[in-house]
C-alpha cells in the first residue's frame, strides 16, 4: 500500500539516463498488446515517481507510418496483466487505448492530467488512500545507470 505518492514527480526514465534494477525487466521497446492479443503500439519509456522509485505509467506509442503521425499515450501499470520477453499485455482494448488522453510532455508533473488518465482507464491513482501497488510483474526498480 502507498500513500506517499503525494508530492511524487514523475520523470521518465530515459531523461534520467536511468534503467531498470536488471535488463530483463526492462519493457521499452516492447510491444503492447490489448486484451485481445492485438497489437497497441510499443513502449517508448517509463513514467516513475521520484519519491518512491515506482513505475506509474507506460509511455506508449501507436499509429503512424514509419515514425509519421505516431501518437503517443500514457497506460497506467495497473493495466498490465502479463509481460513476456517481448510483449506487454494490458486489460484494455486497442479501440480504448487509441481514444485515451493524449501524451503532453508539459504535464508529466500534473495532478489533475494523471488523474484524468486513471479515471480514463477506470483505475484509482496511485496517490489515493488505499491504493495497492501491482504486484508479481514489476520486479523492476529504476535507479541504476544504464550499463555501457
Amino acid at each position: 500500500m502507498t500513500g506517499n505518492g503525494d508530492n511524487a514527480s514523475l520523470h521518465t526514465l530515459g531523461d534520467r539516463g536511468k534503467t531498470v534494477d536488471v535488463p530483463e525487466n526492462d519493457v521499452r521497446d516492447r510491444t503492447v498488446k490489448d486484451k485481445d492479443g492485438k497489437g497497441i503500439g510499443t513502449v517508448a519509456d517509463l513514467l516513475v515517481d521520484d519519491r518512491e522509485g515506482k513505475v506509474r505509467f507506460l509511455q506508449v506509442e501507436h499509429g503512424g507510418f514509419l515514425g509519421f503521425g505516431e501518437t503517443t499515450t500514457l497506460i497506467p501499470v495497473d493495466a498490465v496483466t502479463k509481460i513476456t520477453t517481448s510483449d506487454v499485455f494490458v486489460d484494455q482494448s486497442r479501440d480504448r487505448v487509441a481514444g485515451a488522453p493524449g501524451y503532453d510532455p508539459d504535464l508529466v508533473d500534473d495532478r489533475p492530467y494523471h488523474s484524468s488518465i486513471y479515471g480514463y482507464y477506470g483505475y484509482p491513482p496511485y496517490w489515493g488512500a488505499g491504493y495497492i501497488y501491482p504486484q508479481g510483474l514489476w520486479g523492476m526498480q529504476p535507479g541504476r545507470p544504464p550499463t555501457p
